[in-house]
């Protein structure tokens, strides 16, 4: 069995807590000399470990005041999926959640399909979202409760699951795929379009390093929503 360097240790320590939400953005992370006396180990082994978590964006250091837990940064890419709860603000409209059906489980085969995880708990959300009263997007999200234990507490009724997880689990990677479905008879009834009628259906997957956090599906009618590419130089 391969040993642990004791800086890999202390950098997934940090990691860890930074991705349960015990430690949010601008959390104060303990100084070098307070790390140093907990692991029994040199400034040098400390430096490299907040090294790493720098170079994956997680820590911020500060001259002088010390290293700090990093706000999410908006990750750009050649196509920008904004969260719904925002894009409707954005719109000048009245957001409004309507959560379906909450379900803590331990993760059956489809669960480990979708978030390529081996097992453990998930969190299945089912949820509504709705601009000025209308349907908007009808949105199906698995969360990794081994990735993120911090959902448990959550409240998506008042609270859009994308919106809680870009503002407390910060990620490196992520997978998009999109698809023109035609509506099922329980996608038509929640979204208020006829049987069949065309819908966009916007799948994304996000992960950090290689713990996988979320597998969601949005669906859109047809006629009411767009998506804006751009090219990055």
């Amino acid at each position: 069995m391969k040993r642990v360097s004791i800086h890999d240790r202390i950098r997934g320590d940090i990691e860890g807590r930074i991705m349960s939400g015990t430690w949010e953005a601008g959390h104060r992370l303990p100084p070098e000399h307070a790390l140093m006396e907990e692991y029994g180990c040199s400034r040098m082994t400390v430096h490299k470990a907040i090294d790493g978590l720098v170079d994956r964006g997680l820590i911020d250091r500060r001259k002088r005041a010390g290293s700090f837990v990093a706000a999410p940064k908006a990750h750009r890419a050649a196509l920008e999926i904004p969260d719904v709860a925002s894009e409707i603000v954005g719109q000048g409209k009245a957001y409004r959640l309507g959560l379906i059906a909450r379900v803590e489980r331990e993760a059956d085969s489809r669960d480990r399909d979708l978030l390529e995880i081996a097992g453990g708990p998930v969190l299945s959300l089912h949820c509504l979202h709705r601009a000025d009263g209308k349907p908007f997007a009808l949105e199906e999200r698995l969360i990794s409760l081994a990735a993120v234990p911090a959902a448990r507490d959550v409240d998506f009724a008042q609270e859009s699951p994308g919106g809680w997880l870009l503002a407390h689990v910060p990620w490196t990677d992520a997978r998009h795929r999109i698809a023109a479905i035609a509506a099922s008879l329980a996608v038509a009834d929640r979204l208020g379009v006829a049987v069949g009628s065309p819908c966009l259906s916007v799948e994304r997957w996000t992960w950090r390093s290689d713990a996988r956090i979320t597998y969601a599906r949005q669906l859109y009618p047809g006629d009411r929503h767009a998506l804006v590419a751009s090219f990055l130089a």
